[in-house]
């Protein structure tokens, strides 16, 4: 893992870790990178954020400066980004955001022009050029240096292609929305009504700083609390950027990235869509996934844990759907990231072709306990936790308590300075004492 970039992009505080002089430097190497000197334009968009303005500004003097032109999509979401830059041929697309972090972050991630977020080395090739000071030999002038330019119609083309692909009447389903103040507070309810549902839409007033306070996917009582207040037939709800959805049933229970994948994964099986018969997960996976699509005679792959890592399996297997428990999807006949308006979309045509209640398609699997735990550490050590003896030992003395009928997934967080312990199990007091215990033992030797 490199030293800016994370699991999604570069992130930080803005203005303190995320500077408007990183960004100059990110948009210059990237550029260099990513275009070869060709003459193109490269696409921005980003969230409601206040600092966005501030690293836009930056980015686009970095970019402008290595004579690429710059077209602002304003406040999009993400996965509309990664669409446009194949729709308007760009060299590249870029989108500011922290995803699901609070107001005071912000983050840069890059698609290539393939709309594909960077591989390793590729992000790898940009932090080389920026850690190490390197001088990047191109200096356009005159008619050469990029220029900047307004694009008010992404939001629509973005929407209009969501409609084109997911042919979907909602007549009569009244759809409860928490937008999360993010960045399809408008793009989202527009979307959903054009189609014919009634929507009640909630945190849809982005003042710069409210973006995921206490709303949207990573805070799900809220749109719980609205579906049974309002008495709506489905709740989605979204992350700041909206590449991810978590989705209340009518009884107000939780859908997470497991059981949407069991039911988008089994209506592609029944259109003969389910490419290869293989669903991809992560090694965060709920085991009640694993059960369920074994006995409907469905695979399924894992990766590390990561959208981009789902991505690069199921474009190297030829794969059609994948996710992770978080409510990151990928419908890769549509889209190559994840994309939580799509995803609702998705489950709502599945609720209208099968004429199920979302409950009932909520019944599909089955979850297995699990918990999941920070243990808060020294982020220089959060990658060499299996390099200590004691912790090592620790994690091999509790996976043979469990003697198959339980797991334990360790990762250190790829923007935080946390090591995530997830327990999985039979009996959820147990494994909530483990997991809380394991914790503290990590804490003690790497905190």
């Amino acid at each position: 893992m490199g030293k800016l970039f994370g699991t999604d992009g570069v992130r930080g505080i803005a203005n303190k870790e995320l500077t408007p002089e990183l960004a100059y430097k990110i948009g210059r190497a990237g550029a260099y990178i990513l275009t070869q000197e060709k003459k193109g334009k490269i696409l921005i968009g980003k969230d409601t954020r206040a600092s966005g303005d501030m690293l836009e500004a930056a980015l686009t003097a970095g970019f402008c400066s290595m004579g690429i032109d710059v077209v602002s999509l304003g406040i999009i979401p993400t996965p509309a980004v990664a669409y446009l830059t194949r729709k308007y041929e760009a060299l590249a697309g870029v989108v500011i955001s922290a995803s699901h972090n609070p107001g005071e972050y912000n983050g840069i991630k890059f698609f290539n022009n393939q709309g594909l977020k960077l591989p390793d080395e590729v992000e790898e090739q940009i932090e080389d050029i920026i850690l190490n000071n390197k001088i990047i030999e191109r200096t356009p002038i005159k008619d050469d240096v990029g220029r900047v330019y307004n694009e008010a119609n992404g939001g629509r083309d973005y929407k209009e292609f969501l409609k084109s692909s997911i042919k979907v009447d909602l007549t009569g389903l009244t759809v409860a929305m928490d937008c999360g103040h993010g960045a399809l507070y408008k793009i989202g309810p527009e979307t959903i009504e054009e189609l014919g549902a009634k929507v009640i839409a909630i945190n849809t007033h982005p003042n710069g700083m409210n973006i995921n306070d206490k709303c949207g996917s990573t805070n799900p009582e809220m749109i719980q609390k609205l579906v049974i207040d309002t008495k709506a037939d489905v709740g989605i709800s979204f992350d700041g950027d909206a590449d991810r959805i978590i989705a209340v049933d009518e009884k107000g229970n939780l859908l997470d990235g497991d059981h949407i994948l069991a039911i988008c994964g089994t209506d592609l099986k029944n259109k003969g869509k389910l490419k290869n018969n293989t669903v991809v997960g992560t090694i965060m996976t709920n085991m009640g996934l694993d059960i369920y699509l074994k006995e409907n005679n469905m695979n399924i792959c894992k990766t590390t844990v990561g959208d981009r890592y789902i991505l690069e399996e199921m474009l190297k297997n030829d794969y059609s759907l994948g996710g992770e428990q978080s409510g990151h999807i990928i419908f890769l006949d549509y889209n190559t990231t994840g994309d939580g308006l799509a995803t609702g979309l998705h489950l709502l045509d599945v609720m209208k072709s099968t004429k199920r209640r979302m409950s009932e398609l909520n019944d599909l699997m089955k979850n297995y306990p699990q918990i999941l735990i920070n243990a808060k550490v020294d982020n220089n050590l959060k990658y060499k936790y299996m390099e200590n003896d004691e912790i090592r030992r620790e994690i091999e003395r509790i996976e043979n308590l469990f003697k198959g009928e339980g797991r334990v997934v360790i990762r250190p967080s790829g923007t935080e300075p946390l090591v995530r312990v997830m327990i999985e199990g039979k009996d959820q007091e147990q494994i909530t004492k483990i997991a809380q215990d394991l914790a503290n033992f990590i804490e003690e030797r790497i905190g």
